[in-house]
């Protein structure tokens, strides 16, 4: 009889029934004293994740390797977790350093507030981990099949508007959930947003937990506690959460959250495929609803949380705490620069960690939009931070392009990605800065290498999905376009508008696009009602620049894997 291969799902189950990654670290260590060729495949493939870790592609992207996934180098990369984007200078230099020593002075900040390193070896991997742990840092939890970094308001404790401080919050979570051997084999990865924010910045819509702040009254009593969303996420069939009919009071946050994880690690449905493993296949395959979600909750609380009240939804578009603003302490400001892509160097890095020591206390924060924030700096110094900012090619005033850029890893080093995106976004941006100097819209120009949307493509004005196209007898890089994406009080994923074009057919595309908005608008029209207004076909005639047939997204080789 013919042996069974196992599918991905089984094999990675098995590998996890096998052994907790988190408690073989020893193994990481002889790996490093052995070389790269001692790398067993299971660690390649699957338990370096659990420290951040992965195999670094070889720039050809997936279409280079085979089954959808390219081929791995002698490289790694690495996240490092940044609970609610709070770190110290001192943290910020020690990575930089490691950047520069092992990293080839390259940084990028995620969508997840974590920061991606490049190029190193498995020699380093040790002596890196230990020296991150030593500064009360970890790449523990950053990727693998756990609760990913724990993301927030980067301005907690210190927004002028901010309904409550809720870093408490996150980092408790972070502590009870990242390391823990009792959740360490999740069916998937799992993100948990917690914000206290007015403007919901960490996207809470699109995490499996998305904690913002409600407010109740009776009387004279004002009680400030949470609403929760939950199955909430992108890739290649988006969800945006779902609201539960629960208010969770602030004692109550920390036991939904672990309760919402468990629920979650029982699913053993969720476990057959790695293409639908995540939490929102409950609501969308599954059959559950919010009112069998709940019911599930309250039996494992053991008791029934209180019906939610009416909460403000945010009508924003960047959510970036970009720009200089005042704190609710007086007599001092955050600076939020701007970084394109998310992409430092770490001279960059380490330039701007020396910087909040100079003109604030030390402290910066990260953001989902792959930004810094430079905070407590006192509001008779702000300009003259901007300033030395700026000289270091972080602007604090962006142009539309530039802050509202994001941009996914790419094929310069992930293996699941079709075309490259970095220098890409960068072109773009450049591009449209000349061609339309002065365009006065928010602009969320999300690009994304593959289908699993780690570039948030979906929640974009315009977003921007990487495919090949055959040109001229070869496979070159191409772009798909979706229109009209937005959370909060508008909130929706983008629409597929049936055009592709070759990459290096954007920037003309895009101009097209944005110059006939600028032609027609209404009066105050912004450029998210615009694109609510225009039927795909118009917008199609306009990318394209003549009447065009709809063209299907069609499905990449990339399997089920994502990377953020």
């Amino acid at each position: 009889m013919a042996e069974v291969k196992e599918t991905k799902a089984q094999r990675m189950e098995r590998l996890k029934r096998e052994k907790n990654p988190w408690e073989a670290l020893d193994e990481v260590r002889a790996f490093a004293a052995a070389g790269r060729e001692s790398v067993l495949p299971e660690w390649a493939s699957a338990y370096f994740k659990w420290w951040g870790v992965y195999t670094q592609g070889d720039g050809a992207g997936a279409l280079g390797g085979k089954g959808g996934e390219g081929k791995a180098t002698e490289y790694f990369m690495m996240r490092i977790a940044l609970p609610n984007g709070i770190a110290t200078a001192e943290q910020i230099e020690l990575i930089a350093d490691i950047a520069a020593k092992h990293g080839r002075d390259l940084v990028d900040i995620t969508v997840r507030q974590a920061i991606q390193l490049h190029w190193l070896t498995i020699e380093a991997l040790p002596g890196i981990i230990d020296r991150l742990q030593g500064a009360g840092l970890s790449p523990k939890g950053a990727c693998g099949d756990v609760v990913r970094n724990v993301t927030g308001c980067p301005l907690a404790g210190l927004d002028a508007d901010e309904v409550l401080d809720a870093s408490p919050f996150a980092l408790a979570a972070a502590g009870d959930l990242n390391g823990n051997p009792d959740l360490y084999n999740l069916p998937r990865k799992f993100k948990v947003s917690i914000t206290g924010c007015s403007v919901w910045c960490s996207y809470p819509e699109i995490n499996d937990i998305g904690l913002t702040p409600a407010v109740r009254t009776s009387g004279n009593n004002r009680e400030v506690g949470f609403s929760v969303r939950v199955g909430g996420g992108l890739s290649a069939d988006p969800h945006l959460g779902v609201r539960l009919n629960a208010f969770v009071q602030q004692h109550q946050a920390a036991a939904v959250v672990r309760k919402i994880t468990e629920l979650f690690r029982d699913q053993q449905g969720l476990r057959e495929s790695r293409d639908r493993a995540r939490m929102k296949h409950l609501f969308l395959r599954e059959g559950w609803t919010a009112e069998t979600f709940l019911a599930d909750l309250n039996r494992r609380l053991g008791y029934q949380l209180d019906p939610a009240v009416e909460e403000t939804v945010p009508d924003d578009i960047y959510r970036d705490h970009v720009g200089i603003h005042r704190q609710k302490q007086e007599g001092l400001c955050y600076v939020g620069l701007s970084v394109l892509r998310g992409r430092m160097t770490a001279a960059q890095l380490n330039a701007v960690a020396g910087l909040a020591k100079r003109y604030g206390n030390g402290q910066l924060r990260t953001t989902v939009m792959q930004n810094l924030v430079v905070v407590n700096v006192p509001s008779n110094k702000a300009l003259e931070l901007a300033r030395e900012l700026e000289a270091l090619g972080l602007p604090v005033e962006g142009t539309s392009f530039w802050r509202g850029a994001i941009a996914c890893t790419g094929s310069e080093f992930c293996k699941l990605a079709i075309t490259e995106t970095k220098g890409f976004t960068r072109w773009i941006v450049d591009e449209l800065e000349e061609r339309l100097p002065g365009f006065d819209q928010q602009l969320k120009l999300h690009v994304t290498g593959c289908p699993n949307s780690c570039g948030q493509h979906w929640i974009a004005d315009i977003g921007m999905e990487g495919k090949k196209i055959k040109h001229q007898g070869k496979l070159e890089d191409a772009y798909y376009f979706c229109v009209g994406g937005s959370v909060g009080l508008h909130q929706q994923t983008a629409r597929p508008v049936g055009y592709r074009c070759l990459a290096t057919e954007v920037p003309d595309a895009l101009e097209r696009l944005l110059g006939a908005y600028l032609q027609v608008r209404k009066p105050g029209e912004n450029l998210r009602a615009y694109f609510a207004r225009t039927s795909d076909e118009e917008l199609r005639e306009q990318l394209a620049g003549a009447v065009l047939e709809s063209v299907p997204r069609d499905p990449a080789p990339v399997g089920g894997k994502h990377l953020e």
